[in-house]
């Protein structure tokens, strides 16, 4: 996908976004970069690790064969994004088969270890030492293969990665295993390394699980538009014709209930659209002919006729999605603590790997022994516990939080939470519930006959506010009048005859709030007005949020005068009639001045700020999009989840460090052991499981992370 893009440094330049499925940590990070920004013509290299792609900026004149085969030299195979976006593949399935195989192949080899450990010798040991090896040589080819790929893709361009030296200390273990073996030797460690394997595969695959829930968001925004619609042809008559196939020009019948297909301007008729997912305007918007129109909004009441003014990629739907696509590059900044160690993990381990064979052998230990002691020091070193240091702290924590009503679709979204100090929020939908609901003491003061009229009315009409009438008028028990010859009027209302007389839901002339009038010929006519409410506890999260030092403000797509009224309930700073790109700009100043900025919104139109944003955080009864671009979804009604979900992430990035203390303390510790040969491969490996499992357990600690 290649787009003209305008640098102030680099002149004109061009756009390419490629797709990298090997990347996995920030070492491979940097090499996608370092790779591509030496290439004579490349401006800029961004990648979003999450998305698994780099968006490159550079001369129209250097070609994308160039930038894949730069990639190919870095060791990353890569191919151009298509013209739609799409979902990347998961990154956590190819994991999910190795580590059943290691975990099924060290338990049953432990097994067998038992009996050699209780002083089994002889034949019986030797026959206990080949079945551990048919057992686990295949086992260890089979789960070791996400790891010797990687590496043997380093070595073969002459560089190395932290999967290089693991593969060396697996495959020297296993050989050496091997050789014991067929010498009758006391000791074999298959048990250790498949343990070895075991515990890097599962930190592996919970941070590739957490990385996977983050990236349907684009894919999400994109269903929002209609797959086709209704066009009308030369002859007068219709066809059907996919988004793809619309050019700008034709004229699409849009029919009450469905959504637009494309951008374009009414040519006759007129209805109301609920525009809310793209603006966050609350109320339905009446609009006729010569009006504009926009793909994803949804007709609510009559037909009307189209021109398409724009369609496919140059639709505002697809503009938004472009947006959050660039925001999504932004976010690959936030790199995780494990992954910055990973550039000094692999030359520290052979450096000091080859000192310990280097001494013995000067020594004179002999080749036999000192590969031993080497081997031990491959091992010892393994990452597990710095890997599981965050992947485990985030996923107990985000269980906690689950069971609170909290999700955390990204596990490093903890990191970005626990560091906002601003907080923007829009109103309809987060700040208020979204759901307009009518005056309770109207509702209270109407006569049994009215409320009667009133539900037998609102109940043939699919607008929000008759909808929202009905849900409260049936829920009070309220038998619907029977109605003769009802009819709706797109801008007006609907009218109907009761017992002859004429009766009507008006939309009432010059109302500054959201109502609706109740007309029955001969009586008197009811006002009904409608108010959003405010979300439970608002007033006590929001001071919460100022006590953990995080100040919030409302931006928001709807109305000003709606916004205002809002910001003057809560004691907000606000803005309303905010566009998309408004948001991303407002959330871009604040990071300029320092500030670490949380989003917390549920429209469509949300979806880019909450893909700029630090950190964001939606409703569950946001829409898709909206869902799917945020790090956090809160499922009850209260808003009390923000602080709570802060407050979670703090506690989480304490029990993260302290994590790395332990992980880093436990090298200082057996490094120096291995390196003097008091460590044998097997202790080697059992006293790096130990160490994970201290970090496991420290981590477990944040089970009740979410009171």
């Amino acid at each position: 996908m290649t787009a003209p893009a305008r640098r102030p440094d680099h002149g004109t330049t061009v756009s390419t976004v490629l797709v990298v499925p090997g990347m996995h940590c920030a070492g491979c990070m940097a090499k996608v970069e370092r790779g591509l920004s030496a290439l004579p013509g490349v401006a800029s290299a961004r990648v979003n690790l999450t998305a698994r792609q780099v968006q490159v900026e550079h001369e129209p004149q250097l070609g994308i064969p160039a930038l894949i085969e730069a990639l190919s030299l870095a060791g990353f195979a890569s191919q151009p994004r298509g013209q739609e976006l799409e979902a990347p593949p998961s990154a956590v399935k190819p994991l999910l088969a190795p580590l059943a195989v290691a975990a099924f192949a060290c338990m049953n080899v432990m097994l067998l270890s038992v009996s050699i450990w209780s002083g089994a010798n002889g034949t019986t040991r030797d026959l206990f030492h080949w079945i551990s090896a048919a057992i686990g040589v295949p086992a260890i080819a089979y789960a070791g293969r996400p790891f010797f790929v990687s590496a043997w893709g380093a070595v073969r361009r002459w560089s190395t990665n932290m999967d290089v030296p693991i593969s060396i200390g697996v495959i020297l273990a296993t050989g050496l295993s091997l050789w014991e073996t067929v010498n009758h030797g006391e000791e074999a460690w298959f048990d250790g390394t498949l343990m070895l394997l075991l515990f890097l595969l599962a930190g592996r695959a919970l941070d590739a699980a957490m990385r996977d829930r983050a990236r349907a968001g684009v894919d999400a925004l994109l269903r929002q538009a209609a797959p086709g619609a209704m066009v009308v042809t030369p002859g007068g008559g219709l066809d059907w014709l996919p988004a793809s196939d619309l050019v700008p020009g034709m004229t699409m019948r849009v029919a009450a209930g469905e959504r637009l297909a494309a951008d374009g301007e009414i040519l006759s008729g007129a209805s109301r659209f609920d525009q809310s997912l793209l603006t966050g305007e609350s109320a339905p918007v009446l609009a006729g002919t010569g009006d504009a129109v926009l793909a994803g909004t949804l007709n609510l009441e009559s037909p009307v006729d189209v021109r398409v003014g724009a369609a496919g990629q140059g639709t505002t739907l697809a503009e938004i999605a472009r947006l959050m696509d660039a925001a999504g590059q932004h976010r690959s900044a936030y790199v995780r603590i494990a992954d910055r160690a990973s550039r000094l993990y692999a030359p520290a381990v052979h450096t000091l790997a080859a000192l310990t064979f280097a001494g013995w052998m000067i020594a004179g230990a002999g080749l036999h022994q000192s590969l031993v002691y080497g081997i031990a020091v491959l091992i010892i070193t393994c990452p597990c516990a710095l890997g599981l240091a965050v992947p485990v702290a985030q996923v107990v924590a985000c269980g906690a939080l689950m069971k609170r009503g909290i999700m955390v679709k990204d596990g490093s979204a903890l990191e970005r939470l626990a560091t906002v100090d601003r907080a923007l929020l829009d109103k309809t939908g987060t700040l208020t519930m979204g759901r307009p609901l009518p005056d309770p003491a109207v509702i209270e003061a109407l006569p049994p006959e009215g409320a009667a009229v009133a539900l037998g009315l609102a109940s043939h009409s699919r607008h929000p506010l008759s909808r929202a009438l009905v849900e409260v008028l049936a829920a009070r028990g309220i038998v619907p009048a029977a109605l003769e010859q009802v009819r709706e009027e797109a801008g007006t209302g609907i009218a109907a005859l009761w017992n002859g007389k004429a009766v009507a839901l008006r939309r009432p002339e010059g109302a500054a709030t959201m109502a609706t009038l109740l007309d029955i010929a001969g009586a008197p006519a009811w006002l009904i007005p409608f108010a959003d409410r405010m979300r439970p506890g608002s007033s006590d999260a929001l001071a919460r949020m100022r006590a953990l030092g995080i100040e919030p403000a409302l931006l928001s797509g709807d109305n000003a005068a709606a916004v205002a009224e809002a910001a003057r309930a809560t004691g907000l700073n606000g803005r309303g009639e905010a566009s998309p790109a408004d948001k991303q700009a407002a959330i871009a100043r604040l990071q300029a001045e320092g500030h670490k900025v949380l989003m917390a919104g549920d429209g469509l139109n949300d979806g880019p700020a909450l893909a700029a944003a630090d950190a964001s955080i939606a409703p569950g009864t946001a829409s898709d999009v909206g869902r799917q671009a945020a790090d956090v979804v809160f499922l009850g009604d209260g808003l009390d989840a923000i602080p709570r979900a802060v407050v979670a992430a703090r506690r989480t990035m304490r029990v993260v460090r302290q994590n790395f203390a332990l992980a880093i303390g436990y090298n200082l510790l057996a490094v120096p052991l291995a390196m003097g040969g008091l460590v044998t491969p097997l202790l080697a490996a059992a006293a790096m499981s130990a160490s994970s499992l201290v970090v496991i357990a420290n981590s477990l600690r944040l089970a009740g992370a979410a009171r």
